[in-house]
């Protein structure tokens, strides 16, 4: 075994800890004024000095809005005659003619005498127009629409009756948070 030191004599020689880490210093970027070789120094009066550092880069010309360097600021050149064009995306419809007093007189007749037969969707394949013109043209008084909802709303109850219990809870839980919009 090893003898070993009193306690007096090993103290002095412990390793000891620094207290605090050591910092890098702070970064001090060099001063472009000075090492800039296209810098101009001028001495003025009282001790100071004037130094004149041009851009980096020369403005160009086709920066100018005149000449747009940009193909987006470009004015749109025209198509070429022989290139052929995409497809459209949507269906191409053909404007529906005009129609005459006569033909709204006889839709509004129709329309009048029974509105349940005679809906717009019907009136429109009918007189060739839109449903939409059939309804600007020809709208119902409000006692006859009020009547015709009233309708519809019976239809949509009775084919609301026959749901079952999980989607009649849904469609009360979307009605509830409607009403906190």
């Amino acid at each position: 075994m090893k003898p070993r030191l009193p306690l007096s004599l090993r103290l002095p020689f412990s390793r000891a800890y620094a207290t605090r880490l050591p910092e890098r210093p702070p970064y001090r970027a060099p001063d472009p004024l000075v090492n800039n070789p296209n810098a101009t120094y001028q001495e003025l009066p009282e001790s100071l000095t004037f130094i004149h550092r041009p851009p980096p880069t020369a403005p160009s010309p086709l920066s100018y809005t005149t000449a747009p360097a940009s193909p987006l600021l470009k004015d749109a050149s025209p198509p070429l005659a022989g290139a052929a064009l995409p497809p459209t995306v949507g269906k191409e419809r053909e404007e529906k003619p005009r129609m005459s007093d006569e033909d709204i007189a006889k839709m509004r007749d129709l329309r009048r005498a029974d509105p349940v037969t005679w809906t717009r969707g019907k009136l429109a394949k009918e007189f060739n127009c839109t449903p939409w013109f059939v309804g600007k043209m020809i709208s119902l008084k409000r006692p006859e629409r009020r009547s015709a909802l009233e309708e519809r709303e019976k239809a949509h109850a009775a084919a609301r009756a026959k749901w079952g219990e999980r989607k009649t809870l849904q469609a009360d839980i979307r009605k509830k948070r409607k009403e906190f919009w």
